[in-house]
């Protein structure tokens, strides 16, 4: 048997308007209860500001605003996944972080054209596990260059 070149893929799942999306663990950094964010002018709408994280200041992104979908209070289950995207730290909100498992690489599909609610670009594929469906992000694509720019200044 020749070894494969795919392999499994450990993810952090998180919710987003009922939907599981997931993002690999090697680019997680934490995963933190919300708290204040301090908010940056002439900013993107869906950069809500930043926060001071154990001395780091770290943008902070809001999916749900990023992803055109309606946006809801923050509760007792909004947290922020603190990732790595390129050289930088970001902090993305989601409605919920609860679940970090094992997907085996021939679950994954490429993404259909239509996924939900949010557009395929950000998309990097689809996880089909028993009654799942998993969303896997592309987390370099959720910021363009010109907003990854303007992050890099609001990191400071």
């Amino acid at each position: 048997m020749s070894e494969n070149s795919l392999q499994d893929e450990k993810v952090i799942v998180f919710q987003l308007n009922e939907e599981e999306y997931g993002v690999p663990v090697q680019q997680v950094g934490s995963i933190e209860r919300m708290q204040h964010i301090t908010r940056v002018p002439q900013t993107s709408e869906f950069v809500k500001g930043v926060i001071n994280l154990r001395g780091v200041v770290t943008p902070i992104i809001d999916l749900r605003t990023r992803f055109n979908l309606e946006e809801v209070n923050y509760n007792e289950s909004t947290r922020i996944i603190i990732v790595y995207i390129e050289d930088m730290e970001v902090g993305l909100i989601v409605d919920e972080a609860n679940d970090v498992i094992d997907i085996p690489s021939e679950a994954i599909e490429p993404a259909p054209e239509v996924v939900g609610t949010i557009e395929v670009e950000y998309i990097r594929g689809v996880a089909k596990l028993e009654k799942r469906l998993l969303i896997l992000l592309d987390l370099p694509k959720i910021l363009s260059f010109e907003e990854y720019k303007e992050l890099k200044t609001v990191e400071g």
